[in-house]
């Protein structure tokens, strides 16, 4: 199968990395910056280092990753990993069982695989566009839910997103037609219950690449429908919208 061997690259770089912050999550954490709405700890500087040192080892694809930025020569046309490190670090931050690590390997704008490793629970979650998604060793798709008064939405307020009063009045319009609404503090682990059929819909505004790039190729392995589009306030950001069916974010 092709790109099996980088996705058991990223499995082995998203394992040792958890292994990693289930260490640290039992020692006082070094906190870099409460700055705004964000939080940075040293865990997530210890984490990308690791997984940047495996995917170096492994492989010659350039790396975009959350905490340190870009490494190495990027092509357009070439496969380039996107790391997330830690993704949902307040939750680590405060011992909410909320967190994972994501890894991706995108190429020409679109996505080739995603393992996101929950390793509070020992779920890894991991996809290849046009061959499957898998929980741990198990297959698993999408729900079959179509209409949004049927849906769970995950969504969440990523800290760049804006958060004016007219802003947020829109986004309480839009989230009024589904049946629940859950807030997981992690888009990526978000994505991944979208695409094992958890929840069946997922939406931000502004949410960074590498919280999604992962979450989203999971979502189309697992035969789901996605649009993600560049921000106009953020670089790297987008504005995602997945689901089950894209009749969920089409109907009343």
């Amino acid at each position: 199968m092709k790109w099996q061997s980088e996705l058991e690259l990223a499995h082995t770089a998203a394992q040792r990395a958890g292994e990693l912050l289930l260490n640290l999550s039992k020692e006082p954490l070094e906190v870099l910056s409460t700055a705004g709405r964000d939080l940075k700890l040293g865990a997530d500087r210890q984490s990308e280092k690791l997984i940047l040192q495996i995917l170096r080892e492994g492989s010659s694809y350039p790396i975009l990753s959350e905490e340190t930025g870009a490494h190495g020569a990027f092509d357009d046309r070439a496969p380039f990993w996107i790391v997330d490190p830690l993704d949902g670090t307040l939750n680590f931050g405060r011992g909410l069982p909320l967190s994972c690590i994501s890894i991706a390997l995108w190429q020409e704008a679109q996505p080739i695989l995603g393992v996101v490793y929950d390793f509070n629970h020992g779920e890894s979650f991991s996809g290849l566009v046009g061959e499957g998604a898998w929980l741990n060793q198990d297959p698993i798709a999408v729900s079959q839910v179509s209409r949004p008064q049927d849906a769970i939405l995950a969504t969440g307020f990523p800290v760049n997103r804006d958060f004016a009063s007219e802003s947020l009045k829109k986004f309480l319009a839009q989230v009024q037609a589904f049946k629940k609404i859950r807030l997981l503090g992690s888009a990526a682990l978000s994505l991944a219950y979208l695409a094992c059929g958890r929840v069946d819909a997922y939406s931000e505004e502004d949410i960074m690449f590498w919280d999604v790039a992962a979450g989203i190729a999971l979502v189309q392995a697992a035969g789901g429908w996605v649009s993600s589009v560049a921000s106009e306030r953020k670089n790297w950001a987008r504005t995602v919208a997945c689901a089950a069916r894209r009749s969920i974010f089409e109907t009343g």
